[in-house]
């Protein structure tokens, strides 16, 4: 089975004006986008939450410099379905200084790629009447037979048969 060569991501990491909705939407909810982004790639939701508590712990026992296990595994993982040039040493560098433009990328990404792509389906169709011919059938007409006066009535009209 061949494999299919690597492509770079669709934007650059600091690409951010590129699409300035996922910008402000990155800089002014962060954890929302986070969220957003991990649910459209499959995952679960609160993923992202992982980021936050890891983040407090870091600060709680002191280290300066933590990676996220939220961006680092999405990212990885992204990378990893889409084919995309890079190295996990690259994901935790970025994941440790740069977590808001990694999960803005991964959005740009994510938008890049759910675009539904334009197929041309160039057939000779040949149109087919399914339907029978219609056919005209002659009006039904009942035998002539005679009719009893008696039954023969019009209204204030008697009619008597002797």
């Amino acid at each position: 089975m061949a494999e299919k060569p690597l492509t770079d991501w669709d934007s650059g990491l600091l690409d951010c004006f590129e699409d300035a909705s996922t910008c402000c939407y990155g800089f002014w909810c962060g954890p929302c986008l986070a969220c957003t982004v991990a649910g459209r790639f499959g995952e679960n939701n609160c993923l992202p939450l992982c980021d936050i508590c890891s983040f407090v712990a870091s600060r709680f026992f002191g280290l300066p410099i933590f990676p996220h296990p939220a961006v680092l595994s999405v990212r990885a993982a992204m990378r990893n379905r889409y084919g995309i040039k890079g190295s996990l040493c690259k994901d935790i560098a970025i994941s440790c200084c740069c977590c808001t433009c990694a999960w803005c990328q991964m959005h740009r990404e994510l938008k890049h790629r759910k675009q539904a792509p334009t197929v041309v389906n160039i057939q000779n169709n040949n149109i087919v009447n399914m339907q029978p011919v219609p056919v005209m059938q002659a009006p039904m007409m009942m035998p002539a037979q005679p009719v009893p006066a008696a039954y023969m009535a019009q209204p204030a009209v008697t009619v008597v048969s002797q």
